[in-house]
């Protein structure tokens, strides 16, 4: 559990990792927001970063009829991971009920989780020449 909160806390940070102007764009949807309260996110990760460490980049967005998109720029070919969090009440962390389920929603991109933490395999998707967009439900 506390790995999710390491987790959940570097996604709503604001750390980005400089790249060439030679990627793609990298297009989250979240269509399934509880509600429009606080500001949802989406954190892109390598597979040596994935639950581990710091994301490469954050963006983050307040939610208009329970839905947002977040735009990532110039990723480079290769695969990633995302993580999305509404962080409903802007405390800018995710929030726990006392017998440790999570009390605000997150998602995967990929293939989607099963019950438990999230795992590379399930997260990761493949980024080519061309721009992608993925829809993440949470």
């Amino acid at each position: 559990m506390r790995t999710i909160i390491f987790l959940l806390l570097a996604a709503v940070s604001s750390f980005s990792f400089g790249q060439e102007a030679s990627g793609v764009t990298v297009t989250v949807t979240i269509p399934n927001l509880t509600n429009n309260d606080g500001a949802a996110s989406a954190s892109l990760y390598t597979e040596g970063t994935f639950m581990k460490a710091a994301p490469l980049d954050t963006q983050s967005v307040t939610p208009e009829n329970k839905t947002v998109t977040l735009v990532f720029e110039n990723v480079k070919p290769g695969e990633y991971g995302i993580i999305t969090l509404h962080d409903m009440n802007g405390n800018n962390r995710m929030d726990f009920e006392a017998n440790g389920m999570p009390k605000e929603d997150y998602g995967i991109s990929g293939s989607g989780a099963g019950f438990g933490p999230p795992t590379w395999n399930d997260a990761k998707f493949t980024v080519a020449s061309e721009d992608l967009t993925l829809e993440i439900k949470m």
